[in-house]
């Protein structure tokens, strides 16, 4: 009995792990509180919502999409990080919204 019941709990918390670890297909839903990836960005962006990342967290994202000479963020009452950045040349407005999407406006 006590066999049983160990090996019915390790499959269950093996059966959980993996369903933790299926990707799930890109939720397009400004809604949603999805995280972006270089894979992925919300065609809604910027998302209006709470707004985790700190100044600096904002500016080294912004900076790893390419962008150069990021300055003036500010966070927004919508909770999106906006500011000037170089790009390609161009200074140009940029965001950062709570779902880790960067655009420019």
């Amino acid at each position: 009995m006590r066999t049983l019941i160990l090996t019915l709990a390790l499959t269950l918390i093996s059966s959980v792990g993996m369903a933790q670890t299926a990707t799930a297909p890109a939720n397009t839903d400004a809604n949603t509180p999805a995280v972006a990836t270089p894979d992925t960005t919300n065609p809604n962006a910027p998302v209006a919502g709470a707004n985790s990342f700190t100044m600096e967290q904002a500016r080294e994202r912004i900076l790893k999409e390419g962008y150069t000479d990021v300055s003036d963020l500010k966070k927004d009452d919508k909770g999106v990080w906006r500011g000037r950045a170089m790009m390609k040349g161009k200074q140009v407005n940029v965001s950062l919204d709570f779902q880790g999407n960067v655009t420019t406006n």
